[in-house]
């Protein structure tokens, strides 16, 4: 499937960020809700005074409440207005938009670069916080509260479980055309200096929820509610389980994605578009 920027236009790379709490997700929403995806695409129209929507393309779809430090996306802007607004546009940006999403950069994008196609990982984050008090107040819109102390050696042990390529029916919303199959690079939970757990995760792309519902199934392992081997029992089932809970999506920010050298973007795009539904 070709991936041609359109004619005229340039293919520009975008650097990203959001707080996720006040948003109906990152894709633009036909009942007018407020998403990450509407906001940027108005900025641009605003700032470049344009009759239309330039339609952003992202590397990670992300769900309504979830975060993002380092997301990518691309826009394909006709030259002219390029090469108009290139040197002001970061600038402008920052004043149009709101204070909870940021772009960082912007910049024309190599050959070959699809923000979503030619991504090779995502790292994920999910955070926790098990103290019997609570979770710091400045923190409560990025920490999840679990009222059980965890055992991170276990929930460790859990994760390591599912490292690999499998298919991840079990902990994904199915979605009609659309393969559970994924690969997962490294998984892994630590407890930081500040007693909050993380839950880190990368792999080459998400199913819808399936981050979520597996921090839902290391949870349990971590207070005692089943045992290290049950994750994995639950992926080899390939069927969903109702023990498995989603948790919510507060505690999750999309941390980093990664691309290949820019000789290998075309190669890695084509790979991904064969083998891929829609990625999160």
């Amino acid at each position: 499937m070709s991936d041609d920027v359109k004619p005229g236009c340039v293919r520009v790379r975008l650097d990203l960020s959001y707080d996720g709490k006040d948003f109906s997700g990152w894709a633009r929403q036909t009942r007018g809700q407020r998403t990450v995806q509407g906001e940027i695409e108005d900025a641009i129209r605003t700032v470049t005074r344009s009759s239309e929507t330039y339609e952003l393309t992202v590397a990670g779809r992300t769900d309504a409440g979830v975060h993002a430090r380092g997301q990518v996306a691309h826009v394909d802007l006709p030259v002219a207005l390029w090469e108009e607004h290139r040197e002001k546009l970061l600038k402008r940006l920052a004043g149009r938009l709101p204070k909870d999403v940021r772009v960082w950069a912007l910049r024309e994008a190599p050959a070959g670069f699809n923000a979503r196609f030619a991504a090779v990982w995502r790292r994920y984050v999910y955070r926790v916080g098990d103290q019997p008090g609570g979770v710091d107040p400045l923190l409560r819109g990025h920490v999840l509260w679990h009222d059980w102390e965890l055992d991170v050696a276990a929930m460790d042990a859990a994760a390591k479980s599912l490292v690999g390529e499998h298919d991840f029916a079990a902990y994904a919303k199915k979605r009609e055309g659309a393969t559970t199959i994924r690969e997962i690079l490294d998984f892994g939970v630590r407890r930081q200096a500040d007693g909050i757990v993380e839950i880190e995760v990368r792999a080459d792309a998400f199913c819808h929820n399936q981050v979520r519902a597996m921090v839902g199934a290391l949870l349990f392992v971590g207070d005692g509610h089943r045992g290290v081997e049950w994750p994995r029992k639950v992926l080899d089932a390939r069927v969903r389980d109702s023990a498995v809970h989603v948790v919510r999506p507060h505690g999750l920010t999309l941390e980093e994605v990664a691309y290949p050298a820019d000789e290998l973007l075309a190669e890695r795009q084509q790979q991904a578009r064969r083998v891929r539904g829609p990625v999160h």
